[in-house]
């Protein structure tokens, strides 16, 4: 294909905010990606009191104003292209399915990478490409609530996508147990194979400052590589994983565009998933945003390449999930309570830190996935009767959830 054109946006690398900062269907494409012509943004971007972008269109850093048939195939010539989603939301969700499909029809040739799951779950991935698994069984295959937990819902339209135009999904993710032996052990210490061949992250330079001002360096020299592990191997992971997908003949012929999902934090201004394609060598790329305006259309803060507006959709926003209000951890015996926040169901159940749940609506607990998912089946105003040990003896406690609001 001819080589791309560069878009009217801003290089990534001018501003930066340290990415440790976050650690913690289809409709007609002609009405739902509708947008009025492309228009000049007369005004900047911070003040849009009176010219606020309508939904449907793009605004590019620059502050130009597109419609989707315009950008799209601009965006289409990248290698990699980044879109952020809050893993909650229903939009975000809705809007990178029509944004895979649009781009889709100018690249067929695509990998979609998904923060979601980890390595090992690639052969699950691949199965549910190849038409080899239905739902539940793609679902119990990756070990979807243990490694990620938010339902699984949001993102099956996309995957049913994937699946039915075929599209290679590769797992972008690495397992907490992994992140946590290269935030304890170092990078040297984890054999290359079993970090799947991750090399160490870039800008250290401004994660060393940070730590700097919080610790003495020469009390605790080890302390610093921990931290500048703990806050960048999911970055590195994700931008490693898009990098291989998007050499040519990998997985999606010679030229593929890979999109990676991830949560918008990974975009971090700049720094994050972006900032560790420069330095593994892939500069092609950008990241996209969705965008809700506010009130007075004062742009975020935040740089993204791109940002496609959203209207209103909070009325389709599906319901928070019930939450006990319990900080939870894994026990031999179920899963353990660390802590109870004030005022929570769990606090009103007279749970307390320590208590072991080993049965929850007469299912056993193992991890906390287990439990996340009862909740997510519990209807609002009912009782979840709980098995909970406390000093070896288990008792049931009945969790009474709130009316719907």
């Amino acid at each position: 294909m001819p080589p791309p054109r560069p878009l009217p946006l801003r290089s990534l690398s001018r501003r930066a905010l340290p990415a440790w900062l976050v650690v913690a269907l289809v409709v007609p494409l002609c009405t739902a990606l509708a947008a009025p012509l492309d228009t000049p943004l007369d005004t900047p971007l911070d003040d849009q009191a009176r010219a606020c972008p309508a939904p449907g269109q793009w605004v590019t850093d620059d502050g130009e104003r597109h419609s989707t048939a315009a950008l799209m195939p601009e965006l289409a010539e990248r290698r990699v292209l980044l879109l952020g989603e809050q893993h909650d939301r229903l939009d975000h969700h809705r809007w990178q399915l029509y944004t895979l499909a649009a781009l889709h029809a100018h690249r067929p040739s695509m990998v979609i990478g998904l923060e979601m799951l980890p390595r090992e779950a690639q052969p699950a991935l691949d199965a549910w490409s190849a038409g080899e698994l239905d739902e539940d069984d793609f679902l119990a295959a990756s070990d979807w609530q243990q490694a990620w937990g938010f339902d699984p819902a949001l993102y099956l339209p996309i995957l049913h996508f994937a699946r039915m135009q075929r599209i290679p999904l590769v797992a972008l993710n690495v397992t907490p147990a992994l992140r946590g032996r290269l935030a304890m052990q170092g990078w040297g210490a984890v054999p290359a194979e079993e970090r799947f061949g991750i090399t160490p992250p870039a800008y250290r330079e401004r994660l060393t400052a940070i730590f700097e001002r919080h610790v003495d360096l020469d009390d605790d020299p080890a302390g610093l590589e921990r931290f500048i592990a703990a806050q960048l191997v999911w970055d590195r992971a994700m931008a490693a994983a898009l990098a291989d997908a998007a050499r040519p003949g990998n997985l999606a012929g010679p030229d593929p565009l890979v999109v990676g999902l991830m949560g918008q934090g990974h975009l971090a201004d700049g720094d994050g998933v972006p900032a560790q394609l420069n330095d593994l060598g892939l500069t092609d790329h950008q990241s996209l945003l969705p965008w809700t305006p506010q009130g007075d259309c004062a742009a975020p803060a935040e740089h993204a390449d791109a940002r496609y507006v959203l209207g209103d959709e909070s009325a389709f926003q599906p319901a928070d999930p019930l939450r006990l209000g319990v900080l939870l951890e894994a026990h031999p015996d179920g899963v353990r309570i660390v802590s109870v926040n004030e005022g929570s169901v769990a606090e009103q159940a007279g749970l307390a830190a320590g208590d072991v749940i080993v049965t929850a609506a007469g299912v056993t607990v193992e991890v906390p996935a287990d439990l996340n998912l009862i909740l997510r089946r519990q209807a609002p105003g009912t009782l979840l009767p709980l098995g909970v040990m406390r000093d070896g003896v288990t008792r049931e406690r009945l969790a009474r959830f709130p009316p719907a609001s």
